[in-house]
């Protein structure tokens, strides 16, 4: 597999190699040793959640609100969607831009994320399927909420009509109001992933 960080930093996608016979394909999604090597975010599932949604359906924008930074492992595994990463991160060189990729289960691409990056998708087919691996369990409150359509923000959506949304992510406050807030995570630079070990020769 490679992992390639994008245009937000801590942020990455993860392109699997794929190995076909005549049953199907294979490929692996995620391995702990190169996840933790290749980025520094330590990863070790404590929660699986899955949304299937259908074709319209605009998710999010949500960012964590909670100590630490738990990192979540993201795959779409039916149908297609179109998914934002944005910088919410007070401080970032990068705050306020997105990473825009589109998540198909045929390819098998995921993204890497820290909770402190906001995320969002738009499902582009019905009983579109995205699965969600974190590092840390729900915590009731611990979430904060940003309208995706807001024009401060800019994404690309695509859209030829309204979306379908939960009443909340609806009535989700713009950037703004969320950053006067103080409720937005503040950024730290990741460390340095572990360097690879060398034989001697």
């Amino acid at each position: 597999m490679r992992i390639v960080e994008t245009e937000l930093p801590g942020a990455y996608r993860i392109f699997p190699q794929r190995y076909e016979d005549e049953r199907g394909h294979f490929y692996e999604t995620a391995r702990y040793s190169r996840l933790t090597e290749e980025t520094g975010l330590p990863f070790t599932v404590r929660q699986v959640n899955s949304s299937v949604s259908r074709r319209g359906t605009l998710r999010g924008i949500h960012v964590g609100d909670v100590p630490g930074d738990a990192s979540k492992l993201v795959t779409c595994v039916r149908g297609s969607v179109l998914d934002f990463m944005v910088d919410l991160r007070v401080g970032s060189p990068t705050f306020g831009r997105y990473a825009m990729t589109r998540l198909d289960a045929g390819d098998g691409v995921s993204l890497y994320l820290p909770g402190s990056i906001g995320h969002a998708f738009l499902a582009l087919e019905d009983g579109s399927c995205v699965t969600y691996l974190l590092s840390a369990e729900y915590v009731p409150g611990a979430m904060v909420d940003l309208d995706a359509l807001d024009p401060e923000l800019a994404l690309p959506w695509g859209l030829t009509g309204p979306p379908v949304r939960s009443p909340k992510d609806a009535a989700a406050p713009p950037l703004a109001e969320v950053l006067a807030s103080g409720r937005l995570p503040r950024y730290a630079p990741a460390a340095p992933p572990h360097p690879r070990t060398v034989p001697h020769s």
